[in-house]
């Protein structure tokens, strides 16, 4: 049995209620065994939830290695040219947005999704937030990312204030999957194809 079969068999020993997950505003942490090109090391916000409706949420930690001023041009881009653009998700990959994120006391990580080029200027200037470009975003139909919990191809963790430090890169996998468990930071620090050692 693989390490993460193992992992994926202890965690459905735990025991399961009848009553809905409530995700949103909790981060997804892609299983090593998700490999496919978009969500391959993947740390997913979910920005909504509700079972009747769906989930959608942004990749944190994939950079496209392009910057803001490479898609946009026109004088109200001009403060946010050299801001650097993330792959959000497979849906609307065409179409960039912006995204402050930032930590309150009370309620934890917050958000302001889709804020227009002058917010998103305004935003960058206030202290202790963050702002970002996507491209697309990730998206599931009802019951769809449940299912997914359910095959083990996701851990849901809540957000912690420093995760706004850390680098939103390849990097931000490793580090959030080795704070779950022994276990885990041995999967976080696998080689990409364990089978080539």
């Amino acid at each position: 049995m693989a390490l993460w079969e193992y992992i994926a068999h202890v965690a459905s020993e735990s025991p399961k209620s009848d009553l809905p997950i409530q995700l949103q505003g909790k981060l997804l942490i892609a299983d090593p065994s998700l490999r496919d090109g978009t969500f391959n090391r993947s740390v997913i916000l979910l920005t909504n939830h509700k079972s009747d409706e769906g989930a959608a949420g942004l990749i944190l930690n994939h950079p496209t290695g392009k910057v803001v001023g490479d898609f946009l041009s026109g004088a109200e881009f001009i403060g946010l040219q050299h801001l650097a653009v993330h792959n959000g998700g497979p849906v609307l990959h065409d179409q960039l947005t912006f995204t402050s994120f930032w930590w309150s006391k009370k309620l934890g990580l917050r958000w302001a999704l889709r804020i227009s080029a002058q917010e998103a200027a305004d935003h960058a200037h206030r202290p202790g937030r963050i702002v970002r470009a996507f491209l697309g975003y990730s998206g599931w139909s009802p019951g769809q990312l449940e299912n997914e919990l359910g095959r083990h191809s996701w851990f849901s963790v809540g957000p912690q204030q420093d995760l706004l430090g850390h680098e939103h890169d390849r990097v931000l996998w490793a580090a959030l999957l080795r704070r779950l468990s022994p276990l885990h930071r041995i999967l976080a620090e696998a080689p990409d194809d364990p089978f080539l050692n």
